[in-house]
């Protein structure tokens, strides 16, 4: 197993691209777009990740990365390609589907396919039907358990955007197989690049462990957004609410935000209530709870600018969390198209880590990008909407007398 395709450039495909071919492997990274092909090609990169530019730069240098638009043949196939939602909150499976089709014609007995996309229970088996589709010509594992041509196992990325370098060497790694077969096959990969431990168990687990992992953080962060609204009713500072419980032995309360974001977090959880609304009865009322979050600072700026005509609203962040790029399923992002679309003032977003406005925007004429200087100076409200290490220094570095100040992070909190 010395050449692997890598399918998806993504946050998770070209960081997991990247570091098998810093560790000899020789890597064909596959992405629809031309525009991220012909990036990677210069050994440039398209998204924010500490110390990914210096890597990818070195290791397509190198020669061991290269990059196209469609997939070769290989050893190891790892499918890394978006789960995002249809119809609400039903799965969408249909990158992985793509992807799991493209690379099918590629196959040879002996040949590796790794699902590392976060799925719903049950997506490692399509993978194997899907293949058994279009190659009739190879016993897939979901048949042939026992000597397969195909080896086909799930493992799911565990890392946190900002430390994903790092972290996808440091990290235990849960790997489920469709048979233990495909499981130890799976391992032997891992085993040459994962300084953590690689957990066996098969591919049903391996999903639902993911699953849970985030639906566990996402309840935890229920529990502190809604204390958030509780102390709000009550006259009470949240912030110092959550510090004075945390000093509990036993109590380790979140700090709260402006809802929850990002691929994981505040997708992940729907999965498990599509499979089984009936028993989700928590999962979905924490999902709830952190969608309704973004409304709630809506109604607290609607508050604030009730006397103020035409305001300016300074949106400090935009991205799902601090030190990324990464505006999927952001709540800053909700919370500012929303303000554009119910109000009638001038709203100036500041996200450090962009260059220009998502597609998303264009909708949203009275929404300009700049930089922090220029918004704090003309806004009426300042609303930090992210914890950026950009914007720490605001209050000490800003005349913010007569602005409402409305931080959802806690950040200048002290």
């Amino acid at each position: 197993m010395t050449k692997v395709a890598v399918i998806g450039m993504g946050y998770i495909g070209l960081p997991t691209a990247t570091v098998l071919a810093l560790r000899g492997f020789d890597v064909l990274g596959v992405d629809v777009s031309q525009q991220v092909v012909d990036t990677l090609k210069q050994g440039k990169i398209h998204i924010v990740e500490p110390d990914l530019d210096v890597s990818v730069a070195a290791a397509i240098k190198s020669g061991a990365l290269q990059v196209a638009t469609e997939a070769t043949p290989a050893d190891v196939f790892i499918i890394a390609v978006p789960t995002p939602f249809k119809n609400g909150n039903t799965p969408d499976l249909a990158y992985v589907e793509s992807a799991t089709r493209t690379i099918a014609p590629h196959l040879a007995p002996g040949n590796l396919v790794i699902l590392e996309s976060t799925s719903p229970v049950g997506t490692t088996q399509k993978v194997s039907e899907w293949l058994a589709e279009e190659r009739g010509d190879l016993k897939l594992p979901h048949r042939e358990t026992e000597n397969p041509d195909i080896y086909v196992a799930h493992c799911p990325e565990r890392v946190l955007p900002g430390r994903i370098m790092t972290e996808l060497i440091e990290n235990d790694r849960i790997i489920g197989g469709i048979s233990d077969a495909c499981t130890q096959k799976a391992i032997a990969l891992y085993q040459q690049f994962v300084r953590g431990q690689c957990l066996p168990t098969n591919a049903a687990t391996a999903e639902m462990a993911k699953l849970t992992e985030n639906a566990f953080r996402d309840v935890n962060i229920a529990f502190a957004n809604e204390l958030s609204m509780l102390a709000e009713s009550q006259g009470v500072n949240v912030w110092e609410l959550v510090r004075l419980a945390n000093h509990h032995p036993r109590v380790n309360i979140l700090n709260p935000g402006p809802g929850v974001g990002g691929h994981c977090i505040a997708v992940d959880p729907w999965f498990l209530v599509d499979a089984d609304p009936q028993n989700a009865r928590l999962i979905r009322t924490a999902r709830e709870v952190n969608d309704s979050k973004p409304e709630f600072i809506i109604q607290k700026v609607k508050e604030a600018i009730k006397d103020i005509e035409n305001p300016h609203i300074a949106c400090l962040g935009l991205a799902f969390k601090s030190n990324v790029d990464d505006l999927r399923e952001s709540p800053a992002v909700e919370i500012c198209q929303m303000l554009a679309q119910q109000m009638s003032g001038v709203i100036s977003a500041v996200e450090p880590h962009i260059q220009t406005l998502p597609e998303s925007f264009s909708n949203h004429s009275n929404i300009t990008l700049t930089d922090t200087k220029n918004a704090v100076a003309q806004a009426d409200i300042i609303l930090l909407l992210v914890d950026h290490s950009h914007f720490a220094a605001v209050p000490t570095e800003y005349n913010l007398e007569r602005k409402v100040v409305i931080d959802t992070r806690g950040l200048w909190e002290s």
